[in-house]
Order: C-alpha cells, then structure tokens, then sequence
C-alpha cells in the first residue's frame, strides 16, 4: 500500500486555520487534534500570511498545452491541507476596544480573510479572546459592530477566556463544537452542490461524470458518511469501466494504463471501507470482481508487463489491507455459507494474496526481460526516463519542459512511453520483491498452520532464493520444507527440492550435504506410471531410473576418488580424501534410511555370562546400483563384544587399522548390498558381564575416507521407510524366522552368576523413635570366596514419600530427616578403616556403603547397622553385597546379592499434661471470661499460686519400657518455680504395653507475663524386661530422652480468689463449719453477691442470699453452720459468688464441693491419711 499517497490510505480529517493570537494556537491545536472527530490546524500568525490558503495561481503552467484527465493527483491533497472549511480571525478585546487605530486594523484583517475565502464557502468565526467568558468585556456596540463588519451570525463570534483552568476548557469545547459544525456544514453544501450537477446531468464527458463522484465521495468522507462515500465510490468506479473502448482522450497504451490505475484507486477506498466496517465476505466479492473485470485487459503484448505488474499489486495490497483491517476471523464465517459464491477458506487468509502477488510479479519479470531482450534501441531507452514525471491527473505521464520561465508538460507517444517502462523496469530489480512476497506468504501460512500451502509457498521462495544465486537462505528453507515432503510421501516434489538441495550444496562446495541429498535422490521411489507431465524439475532433471542410477555412480565416484567425467565447475572441491574424510550418521529418523539401514536381532532373550548367543545383522538399500562394503563394525554397550567384519572379496581395501588389540574379526564371503535384499550376517558371541548387552551401532565403511554409522534397530520396532510406503515393491524381512522378524530385539539380558554367599539380616520386632535401632547383618560364605567386597545400604520409605520432613526447612538437620542412618559396627577385633586403605566406609543419611574383608570358603563377618527413627515411619531395609569370587578382580564376573527388610518405627511414649488450679481455691482470671475461640485460647494461671501440672506418660509399643526418671526442664527459673509434689527418689515403676504413669509437679509463677514458656518435659527410659533387667539386643544406648514440649501460658494477677474451706470428711450429725473465704486483691472495693443452694443431705444455718463489700487488699469470710444428715459422699451446698464490678462468676467444681460423711467416726494413722490425699489428687 506504500504506493499510495497519504491522502489516500487515511481517511481525510476536517481542516481549519487559526490566524492571529499565535500563543495560543499550541492549546487549540492539541485539543481538537484530541476530539472525535478530530480537526487539522492551519495556524496563521496574522493575516498578512492569508495567501497559504488562497487559490494557487496556475499561470506558470502552459494552460494549453494542459493534458486532461480523469482525476486530478493533488486534489485530495489540496482539500487536507490547503483548503479549510472554518477560517478563525482571532482579536484579544483590546484591539476591539476604544482605540480606533486598532478598530481600524481589526477592520482590515477581517477584510482580507474575507476577499480570501469570498466565493469558496468557507465559513469564517471571529475568535475575541477576554479575561473571562462574560459579554461584559466587550460592549453590545462593538459586537454589533463585528457583525456586520465580518457579515457572521451570532453564534460565530466566539469568547474566548484562556486565563482560567475552567473557563478555559469551556472555551476550548465551545470552540471545537462550532468548528464541527461549521466544518461539517461546509463539505455538506460542497457535496451538495457537486452532487447537484450529477442530478442535473450537467456534465460533458464520462470524466467529468467520474470526477464529480469522487469529489461527492470525499466530502461525504469528510463528514464521516460512509455509506454515501461508499456508494458515490461504486458510481465511480463502474464508469470507470465503461471507458474502456470508448474513450479516445489518449494514446491507447497511456489510456489503458490510466484507466486502471484510477479503477484501482476507486477499487481500493471501496475495499477498505468494507473491511474497516466488518463487511470481508463483500470486500472479498469486490476483489473477486476487480480482478476478473481487468484480468484481460492485457493491451498490446509489447507491455504485456504492465498488466502482470498491476494484476501483482492487486493482490499485494489487498493482503495488506487484510492484515491492517480490523476484522479477525479463524475460519470461514457463518454469513458466506449460504451465498452461491461463497469465497475459500484460503481466500480470508493473507498468505493466499502475497503468493498469487508473487507469481503475478514473477510473470511480469520474466516478460519484461523478454521486452528489454527484443528491443533494438537499448541506448534510447537507458535515457527514456530522463525529465519524465507523473502528470497532473492520476494515471498518466508527461515530459517536463522548461520554456521562457515556464513548465511545459508535453505529452508522450506510445513508443516513449514504452521506452520509458522498460527504462524504469531495466533500473528497478523484481526479484527481491519476488522474494518478500513469498517469504511473507509463507511466513503467514505458517502462523495459520497451514503446512502444505506453506512448503508450496517455501519451495517458490528457495527456487527465487536459488536463481538471484543465495544459496545459503536457499538451502535453509528447502531444508524446512523437505521433512513434510519425506514425511507424506510425496516423491516427485521431494526430489524436486531434493535436486535443489544437491545444487546448493555443489555450489557452497559442501562435500557431506552433497553425499547426504545424493544417496537420498538416488534411493527414492520411481512412479510406475512412466509418462510424467513435461514441468521444470529444477536441477534434478526428471525422475526415472536412470537419472537415479547416474546420481548414485556420481556421488560414489567422489567417495572413492575416482569420478572420471565430472565437469570442472562443479567437482573441483567435492573431494573425499585423507585430509578431508567423511563421517555419516543414520538414526531411525534420518532420511538416509533409504539408502542404508541396519537391523540387528539376538536369537535368544537370556543367556548366561560367559555362554554364546546367537546374533544377525542385516543390511538393506534402496540404491538402484549394487553397493559394496568394504568392512564393517558391530558395537555394543559392552565393548569387549565388539566384532569386525571385512569383505572377502576386497582384501586390501578392506585392511583394518587402529583397532584394540584382542578385537575379533570376522570374514564374510561378500558385503554387497543388492536393491531392496537383505543382506544377513549371523554369529555368535560369548557376553562377559552381566545385566543388558545392546547393540547400539553398524558401521560401515566404503572406500578408505568414507564411513557410515548407522543406528541398530530392532525388527519388533522397525518403522516403515515413508517415501516407499504406497510404492509397489515386495516386502522382506530382515531375519528368516518369523517370529524374530516381527518379535526380536537388538538386546538380550545377560544372567547374573549364581551367588553362593548367604546375606542375613538378624532383626525382628519394631523400632522406636528415639533410639539407636541395631540391625545385626552376618555374610556366610557358602561355596565362594570373597573378594573386593561392598556391602550398600540403602533406606527408602514404603510409601515413596521420602525420608526428609516436608514440613522443615533446614534439609542440612539430621532433626528434619524421619529415619537417618547413624553409623556400622564392624565386629569385635577387626580393624576400622583408614583414609587411602581398600577399606571403604562412606555413611550418609540414607545410604552406607562398607567394605568387607576378603573371606575364604566356609568364613563368616558380621556388622551392626545403627538406624535411628526421630519420627514414626515404615521403612524398607535394603542391603546388596556385591563381591569377585576369584582375586582377579577386574578379569572376573561381579556377583551380586540383595536381601530387604521392612522395619516399622513406633511411637515409644505417648506424652501429655494438663495444668490444674489449686483444689478449693478459685481465682478470677479475666482472660477466662472473654469470648475467644478454644483454639487461640492458651492456659491461664494466677500471679503466685500453687498450681498443678499433671503430667501423663502411655506405653504406646508392643516391647516393656523402663522410666529411668521424669523430669521438667524450665527455660526461666526466675519467672516460674517448678517443684516436684514427691520429693522423695522413688523407683519409677516398668511400663507394660498400653500402661500409664502420672506424676505431679506444683507450678508457681513468679512474674505477670502473656506468654510464659513453661518449658520441657523430658523422661529417660530404656527397653526393659519382666526380670528387671535392660534389653541391649536391640539398642547400643543404655537410656534414651524423649522430651515434651509444654505449652504456653499466660500468667495474670487474679483480682479476686475465692477459697472453700471444709473439714477432708464430717461425721453424721455431727456439726461442722464451711467457709467460704473471698479475697480482694486490688485498690478498689469490690462489691459481691452470693447465693447457697439447699441440699437434701444438710441443715445448714446463714444467709442463703446476700450482697456484701470487701475491703481493697482484704479478705472477707463467710461462715456457715452444716449438720450432715446422711453418710457417704455428699454434695455440699452449691456457692454461686458474681463480682459486680468484672461481671464475672464463681461456680466451684463438683469435686471441690464434694464432702465424705463418716456414720461414726473413724480412726486414721497419718501415713494413710497421705497416702488417700496423693491418691485423691492424681485421680482428679
């Protein structure tokens, strides 16, 4: 679209001029440049520089000699940028004031706008910039006044106030919504008027007719009318066509060249104002018809160029305007099913017109040459372009003279302007257009993965590449599009590129790529159907059996250095020598697998170490020529199977050289490879070590610099050759027993030897978290000695999870690993290993590899394992001894033996605590009262109170553990006391499975703190048995610490504690007192209700309900009188206590209400009076 003119491309924008008052034209400029639409600026600084906008004077131009035309090249131009619809003459208020010289001025500024636009219907605005946008600035006279002198209505005379922000804006909307209208008013009366003559028919020629369309277009354009522009446009543009024959204005070459040029502008401002509003499907219909409108309007043969120059441009700017419109589409839409006509999927895609653009334009080239080579005046046309420009009406051409000060336009034959075509077609070059043309195409048909159409458009892009002689861009995008070709089969258009591929390489002297598309061509398929179309199959030539046989001599002739005819330009550096050897690689995706492939079959699937199997290698080859193999090289992933194979016939070529020595060889009876034959080569081979033996390659070798690896396939796996798929030829396999020709394998496993050493790992029961688990693991020799033996332990989790802690951060802690292997105990007397010995001993978390003793038939050796679980988690044990039964070492087979143990890790000790407040004794701890959920909530005890810890251990495990001692760690001594309530050193009694202990620690916080950290519980145990004694069979640990982390908790001063005070038991009938005691431990008086509930089991005397005082930093007792009417444990009388102050209860426990009546009274000794408190305290 580049050959466009702006004017063009871009729909045409208003156009106004501001004159006078030039500071502010910056401000106004911006802002309508801003508005929808917007509005282009003519800025005058006065109006002394009206004549920008006046009509040009044409006198220097020869009005006779004037060549007439269709439509006129800068008239659109001229409407954008030198005619405004809306003139401003800008005065500040002080011009217009008193002063007459300045009324005077103002008076003849506006005088000369006027004689500038008188006649032409351009509205003209009188801007008075004042400080405010109050008429008070300027008086009803002057404006008056004003009126008349510039002969404006009302709404015209603009106030204009760019002093403050608001008014400012208000000015700069004001006056951008009068320039609108006005602008918008001017090219409605230019359209009209125009349009006028159409309707009237007042015109003389079918240019005139065309002209006025156009013009009615454009202003409608500038109103934004589309819908008018569109149809005046089609008016246009079918006149056009109707010329066509008719018109004799112009020679006939210049009238045809002008005819569509002008068909072409119309055809394009249609086209996009379809594609801009949504229309495709109709801009495609538009297109369709264009093309097939002009499609034979070829001319005179002698510019036939012409025509394919023009039909290539056709199509490039349509694709352009695809890519630039706004429609986006994926397919076909909906709205094009139902038409008759309907377009392709291909004809919405842009790659679809820049390839047709390229093969138009490829067409003109080839034709213009044919021109230039049949022109006789080859020096008159190298001048014809001198002082030839484009006239002053689209379409044509004239010669520029200068004459007495004035410019001639003088018109052209046919034959200068012939001249001047081919002149202009000699100086500009096609091909490189030619290429951006198809690289855009196949550029675009990639993105919409579209690969066929895109290998066709690359196969035209590399043939352009080829002839402008880049062969390097060229050989890249065969290259891309070759794959599809090999992939789908399609034999002629690969050898087609193929033959290309094979060129570029001669050329760029690149020996391996030249042999590689070589063999490839000669190994492709021959069609059967013998008559092929007559086409340009490029550098190839056609493709036929004998081309095929000719390639493969060639390219066989520069292996072994013996091509006898080649011509000189084109073998000079193919050569395969000492110094330049070659080295090819076929894998099971290499196109050269027509032209060599190996399959590789062992006959068995196991065998054991040492024992012979039986192998087949087979070749096969597409060539149409016999080819023959010099030697070949069986590779395996055990070197030592590694084998030679040479060539009877060709001793001396065959010599082998640089091989290890001990390498078998072999010598078959021929090594030739006969079209579509296998060729199949049995032997056996005897494996050394165990586990897979894999054939990994086949390597041949022609001639003495020429090698090719070919990667081992097996026939269960051996894929179809793609460009033989659908090809008639018998098909073989590459073995004579069937079922190794569909099931066989190019690998075997080789059988470990049977091991004759005994593993044993002697552990039984679980494991617990804490401990150092021992693992005894014994070797017995049982018929082999042992040597250079490695012991690997390996712990993995059952589940696979993993033994790391997800949970942790710190992977370097043993503390995050669940199971972690602590260390190996060799058995008493042996040696521990030292750095730089052949003992080895490495240990990591979860593996451990040790070194064992050489050992002879009959010995033994034995080692503990240490594992330690610092979380409970099943784990597989696994231990693998790997040894040589001989001394040899290296030259001997390594026996292997594996043994697994699964061992779960238990929780040995089930821990918790509970904090308790003293027994009767009640604080009031306000954190207790507030709403918060059991979950944020932590335990609260009073400032300095004897508190409870309760502390409970359960035997989780299946084994008996010994409690060595229990124990509180505190982090702060000096914020909390922890006492033990038996301070006596008792023996801790032998947990059986599922049993509890409890011990009780007195707590009493010294500080008011929110988060105390109470510490650590830590209790010692060990295994244990019934006889009292600790196991050790499982452990190397006399005792192991399991700690217990206690909770946090808030420790506050209690304003209130109340306390219950009542005999340990009553007797029946006997009377006792029961107090309850409340104390004030704040500054304030502390008013409290109380309430005694009746009991069935009491006479009680005192007050049931009442509301007493307590004195700040005193205590209050209440006293009450009890008789006991029955024996037993009875309830007490429920005490319900309320602070006024906090609104907080006291509702004491039932067991602190809880009273034993004895029905006489008893006799205790004071040890059983202990022992039934420390009873009574543990059980609640």
């Amino acid at each position: 679209m580049e050959d466009f003119p702006e004017e063009f491309r871009t729909p045409p924008v208003a156009l106004a001029a501001l004159i006078g008052c030039s500071d502010l034209h910056a401000p106004i400029t911006a802002h309508l440049h801003a508005s929808q639409p917007p509005i282009n600026i003519i800025a005058l600084p006065d109006s002394s520089k009206i004549s920008v906008i006046s009509k040009t004077p044409k006198d220097n131009i020869n009005q006779n000699q004037q060549i007439k035309g269709i439509l006129k090249r800068d008239w659109v131009l001229k409407h954008r940028t030198r005619v405004p619809a809306v003139v401003a003459a800008m005065f500040r208020v002080e011009q217009l004031g008193g002063d007459p010289a300045q009324w005077l001025q103002v008076c003849t500024d506006i005088e000369s706008i006027r004689s500038v636009i008188q006649g032409r219907n351009i509205k003209l605005v009188v801007v008075v910039v004042t400080q405010s946008n109050s008429k008070d600035d300027l008086s009803e006279d002057r404006m008056i006044a004003l009126k008349k002198r510039a002969e404006v209505d009302a709404k015209q005379i603009i106030l204009f106030a760019p002093n403050e922000e608001p008014e400012f804006t208000q000015s700069l909307e004001r006056l951008g919504s009068i320039f609108s209208e006005l602008a918008n008013s001017f090219y409605k009366d230019e359209g009209r008027r125009v349009k006028a003559r159409l309707e009237k028919k007042n015109y003389d020629t079918i240019e005139q007719y065309i002209r006025y369309c156009f013009k009615v277009a454009v202003y409608a354009e500038f109103r934004r009318d589309w819908s008018e522009a569109h149809k005046q446009y089609e008016e246009a543009y079918h006149a056009v066509r109707e010329m066509v024959g008719s018109s004799t204005r112009l020679p006939p070459i210049q009238r045809l060249v002008e005819i569509r040029t002008v068909a072409e502008q119309l055809y394009f401002k249609i086209c996009t104002m379809l594609l801009h509003g949504g229309k495709i499907v109709e801009a495609i219909a538009w297109f369709r018809r264009h093309v097939t409108s002009y499609r034979k309007l070829t001319g005179v043969s002698e510019v036939i160029y012409l025509h394919w120059e023009w039909l290539s441009r056709q199509f490039l700017v349509f694709a352009e305007l695809l890519e630039t419109s706004s429609v986006t589409f994926q397919s076909v839409p909906s709205t094009a099913s139902s038409a008759p006509d309907k377009p392709t999927e291909w004809e919405f895609q842009s790659a679809y017109y820049y390839q047709l653009a390229a093969q138009y334009l490829k067409e003109k080239s080839s034709c213009l040459e044919f021109a230039l080579s049949m022109s006789e005046h080859n020096a008159e046309i190298d001048g014809s372009s001198e002082s030839v420009a484009a006239s002053a009406y689209i379409g044509q051409f004239a010669r520029l003279l200068e004459h007495q000060d004035k410019l001639i336009m003088q018109p052209l034959s046919d034959e200068e302007y012939i001249r001047y075509t081919l002149a202009e077609g000699k100086r500009f070059h096609d091909s490189f257009e030619i290429i951006a043309l198809f690289k855009r195409s196949f550029d675009a048909y990639n993105n919409f993965k579209a690969s066929r159409m895109a290998s066709h458009s690359g196969f035209q892009l590399g043939r352009e590449y080829h002839v402008v002689a880049d062969f390097s861009n060229a050989k890249l995008t065969f290259d891309s599009i070759a794959s599809l070709y090999r992939q789908e089969g399609w034999v002629t258009l690969l050898w087609e590129v193929l033959g290309y591929l094979q060129d570029c390489s001669k050329r760029t002297s690149s020996v391996k790529d030249f042999v590689e598309y070589s063999l490839e061509m000669a190994a492709l398929p021959v069609s059967s159907n013998g008559n092929q179309p007559l086409k340009d199959c490029g550098p190839a030539g056609p493709l036929s059996l004998a081309r095929r046989e000719n390639i493969q001599k060639e390219v066989f002739g520069v292996i072994r250095g013996q091509l006898e005819d080649a011509s000189p330009d084109n073998d000079s550096n193919l050569r395969v020598n000492g110094d330049n050897p070659l080295y090819l690689e076929i894998d099971p995706v290499s196109p050269l697998r027509v032209a060599l492939l190996s399959s590789v079959t062992f006959h068995e699937q196991t065998v054991k170490p040492r024992s012979p199997t039986t192998i087949t290698i087979s070749l096969i080859s597409q060539l149409p020529l016999n080819v023959e193999i010099d030697q070949l090289e069986i590779q395996f992933n055990q070197s030592e199977c590694n084998f030679v194979i040479v060539n009877g016939q060709r001793p001396q070529s065959a010599s082998i050289s640089n091989l290890p020595p001990g390498r078998r060889v072999e010598t078959a009876v021929s090594l030739d490879l006969t079209t579509n034959k296998w060729l199949r080569l049995t032997y056996d081979i005897r494996p050394e070590q165990s586990g897979k033996l894999e054939c990994l390659y086949v390597i041949s070798r022609i001639g003495p610099h020429l090698t090719i690896c070919c990667r081992a396939e097996s026939p269960a796996s051996l894929n179809d050759l793609p460009v033989w798929k659908f090809e008639d030829r018998l098909e073989t396999v590459p073995v004579k027993n069937l079922s190794l020709a569909f099931s066989g394998l190019k690998s075997i496993q080789v059988e470990e030897p049977e091991p004759q050493v005994d593993l044993a790992l002697g552990c039984s029961g679980s494991a617990l978290v804490g401990e150092n688990f021992v693992v005894p693991v014994i070797v017995s020799s049982q018929g082999h000695a042992v040597h250079s033996g490695e012991m690997k332990i390996n712990l993995v989790d059952t589940r696979g999870v993993g033994l790391l802690s997800p949970k942790n951060v710190e992977p370097d802690s043993t503390e995050n690993l669940h199971v972690e292997l602590i260390g190996i105990i060799r058995q008493e007397g042996e040696d521990q290993p030292h750095v730089g010995s052949d003992n080895i001993q490495k240990i990591q978390p979860s593996f451990g590899l040790i070194s064992l003793p050489s050992l002879k038939e009959g010995d033994s050796w034995s080692c503990k394992l240490e594992i330690r679980w610092n979380r409970p988690k099943p784990v597989m044990l696994f231990v693998s001894l790997g040894y040589f039964p001989d001394s040899g070492g290296n030259s001997t087979q390594k026996v292997h033996v594996h043994k697994s143990l699964q061992i779960e890790g238990k929780v040995p000790l089930v821990i918790s605590h509970r904090f308790m407040l003293p027994f009767r004794r009640e604080p009031l701890l306000l954190s207790t009262t507030k709403a918060v959920s059991d979950i944020d909530q932590i335990p609260s005890l009073p400032l300095k109170e004897s508190c409870l810890l309760l502390a409970s251990a359960k035997n989780s495990s299946d084994v008996p553990l010994r409690l060595l001692s229990v124990d509180v760690e505190v982090e702060d001594s000096g914020k909390c006391v922890v006492q033990d309530r038996n301070n006596e050193q008792a023996e801790l009694p032998l947990l059986g499975p599922r049993d509890e202990f409890r011990k009780v620690f007195c707590v009493t916080p010294e500080v008011v703190i929110s988060n105390l950290m109470m510490g650590t519980l830590c209790l010692k145990w060990s295994r244990g048995s019934e006889d009292g004694e600790t196991s050790s069979s499982f452990t190397t640990q006399s005792q192991v610490v399991t700690k217990h982390r206690l909770s946090d908790v808030k420790v506050e001063l209690p304003p209130l504690v109340v306390s219950l005070d009542s005999p340990p038991h009553a007797i029946l009938k006997h009377p006792f007192t029961y107090s309850v005691k409340i104390q004030n431990q704040t500054q304030f008086l502390q008013e409290i209700k109380y309430s005694l509930t009746d009991s069935q089991s009491f006479v009680m005397s005192g007050f049931h309900n009442d509301t007493i005082s307590v004195l700040p930093k005193s205590e209050h007792v209440l006293n009450f009188k009890l008789v006991p009417l029955a024996s037993g444990s009875q309830q007490l009388p429920r005490v319900s206590l309320t602070s006024v102050r906090y609104s907080a209860g006291f509702d004491p426990s039932v067991d602190a209400s809880t009273i034993f009546v004895f029905p006489s009274k008893p006799h205790f000794s004071g040890s059983d009076m202990e022992e039934m408190r420390v009873k009574s305290v543990a059980a609640s």
